[in-house]
């Protein structure tokens, strides 16, 4: 049991423990499950699907673990042969198995890495979607770099900044590509003519900047499916195919990809009512909200509400569909599951420098 526990030392977590605080401990350990405790008794796992679904349905994230803790997971049994185990790990895409007693005792995890090959995908299934990227801004954050270079095209690794967004939707089967240019285009769509690549792209030209989703209304009678707009500035680490499952099965009109952002306050926080009186503190709180990633799928009928030729932001559509009685649904991730790369700390960080 001794090497078990060492084995998975760095993903075991207390029931006690926060929401926030285990998305904090996956984030830093760069795994999506953790092996929940009670002191030392095994309960069962904690997965990031687990905190995403609690979080829509506006579970506060300072809630401990034993209030959305399912207990119905599928593990590994003792009479489950190598195979069997193998195929309940693909079959789930879970990146560990707990091996469990009659009992329930912990007595071994399986992980991927020791199952598979390393390159092999966890989840088949592809959605072939429309992808809006929006690439028309100046790069104003990555001056003077962008005074030579478009943003889209500034180096991480091996590829570019838009390679690797669409590399993320190309993965998941997106084969359609639409680009939004303005600044600095013509050296955005000279490089990408003579790209070898399998998908296409049609470049929308901006002839004048358009806001956050203003360009999207170039794409009337073009779209007639629901489609992801992502800025070319940003880097999220989720698979998208999650986030269009719950756009589609909660029938929303757009679907905001947002990060759990935490603050943390080193002070009493004093909350207080009527006439100055106090009404409760809390001494040195953690508070997390919702940020914007700047990645959304949209509904195609949404092209037509916005306006042409007109400056328009995302944030303008949210409130013409929410004033007009549609759905917004919200889907999270951890917070350093985005990567705002259009930011020159964030950017250095990325490519490690």
């Amino acid at each position: 049991m001794k090497e078990v526990l060492a084995k998975i030392s760095n993903r075991i977590i207390s029931i006690e423990e926060t929401l926030i605080n285990a998305m904090k401990k996956m984030d830093k350990e760069g795994v999506k499950m953790l092996l929940v405790f009670e002191n030392e008794r095994f309960l069962g796992i904690l997965t990031v699907g687990d905190i995403q679904r609690a979080i829509i349905k506006n579970i506060d994230m300072n809630a401990t673990i034993f209030s959305i803790f399912d207990k119905n997971k599928v593990y590994a049994k003792t009479s489950d042969s190598v195979e069997v185990i193998r195929k309940k790990m693909y079959d789930m895409r879970a990146e560990l198995m707990p091996l469990v007693d009659e009992n329930g005792e912990l007595l071994d995890v399986y992980l991927w890495n020791e199952m598979f090959d390393s390159n092999k995908e966890k989840r088949v299934d592809k959605i072939d979607v429309p992808v809006v990227i929006m690439a028309g801004g100046l790069g104003t954050r990555l001056k003077p770099i962008t005074n030579i270079i478009p943003k889209p095209l500034i180096p991480i690794n091996d590829k570019t900044i838009l390679e690797t967004i669409i590399d993320q939707f190309e993965h998941i089967g997106c084969a359609r590509y639409y680009i939004s240019v303005n600044y600095k285009s013509e050296i955005i769509e000279y490089y990408f003519a003579n790209l070898d690549k399998k998908y296409n792209i049609t470049f929308l030209k901006e002839d004048k900047p358009l806001g956050t989703i203003g360009s999207v209304s170039l794409l009337k009678g073009k779209i007639d499916k629901p489609f992801f707009v992502s800025n070319c500035d940003i880097i999220v680490d989720q698979d998208y195919r999650d986030v269009y499952d719950y756009h589609r099965n909660n029938k929303n009109d757009i679907t905001i990809v947002t990060a759990i952002k935490s603050f943390h306050i080193p002070y009493g926080v004093i909350e207080t009512g009527e006439n100055g009186l106090m009404k409760g503190i809390s001494e040195k709180p953690d508070l997390s909200y919702m940020i914007n990633t700047g990645v959304y799928i949209l509904e195609p009928q949404l092209i037509d509400e916005i306006p042409e030729n007109t400056f328009y932001h995302i944030t303008d559509l949210i409130e013409k569909v929410r004033k007009n009685g549609g759905r917004v649904g919200c889907f999270p991730v951890s917070e350093k599951s985005w990567t705002d790369i259009g930011d020159w700390n964030e950017y250095l960080k990325t490519i490690k420098l």
